[in-house]
């Protein structure tokens, strides 16, 4: 059973990210402050859950959350600031959206810089024990899946309606055939034979 909260304040919001370990698209991350009543026996951590599952959570989040936003950095970006910094601003560009200031953050993971005056804590694992970083985890993998398979109309080859931009073995063969795209990032490792190439 999930958490309702950590802290004792009434808008707390739960954050988390989705696309950090892809070779392609950005990296997407959601906030949400749920409804202290809020429960839903379906309610997980997105990696535990069905696509179909997820996208019948997704609308029912939107619709119950108090608030919430969801926030998409572009690999351009991440090359530039690295992973982990473009994870964080992401979050705290979905925490910049919700339209009530939280009180207090949680986070999952273990990783995170102070957003303003607004105190926080990193939870490991916290999609699995709370249930706004659960809702956010939803949010944030259903948002980034939707925008990978409209772009993978223009790339079909790279197959991102099935792999999403993870490092599939297949998506690994199509950068070594075809190169890379401009949706792919330069500084990840894409592929053994990257340190021998310039791009």
């Amino acid at each position: 059973m999930l958490k309702q909260n950590f802290s004792s304040y009434t808008f707390e919001a739960g954050t988390d990210e989705a696309g950090r370990g892809c070779l392609a698209g950005p990296v997407v991350a959601a906030a949400v402050i749920l409804p202290t009543n809020f429960k839903h026996d379906l309610l997980n951590d997105s990696k535990q859950l069905t696509e179909k599952q997820r996208q019948l959570l997704k609308p029912i989040i939107i619709k119950e959350a108090i608030a919430y936003g969801v926030a998409f950095v572009d690999q351009k970006k991440i090359d530039e600031i690295n992973i982990l910094n473009a994870s964080i601003l992401a979050m705290h560009q979905s925490i910049e959206m919700l339209k009530i200031k939280p009180e207090f953050i949680i986070v999952d993971g273990n990783r995170f810089k102070q957003f303003q005056d607004i105190e926080h804590k990193t939870i490991i694992k916290g999609d699995s024990k709370y249930l706004s970083i659960a809702a956010a985890s939803v949010l944030a993998k259903t948002f980034r899946d939707e925008f990978m398979e409209k772009i993978h109309d223009k790339f079909p080859e790279y197959n991102w309606k099935q792999n999403k931009g993870y490092p599939t073995k297949q998506h690994r063969q199509i950068i070594i055939k075809s190169g890379i795209t401009n949706y792919h990032r330069k500084s990840f490792r894409l592929f053994p034979e990257q340190y021998n190439l310039e791009f």
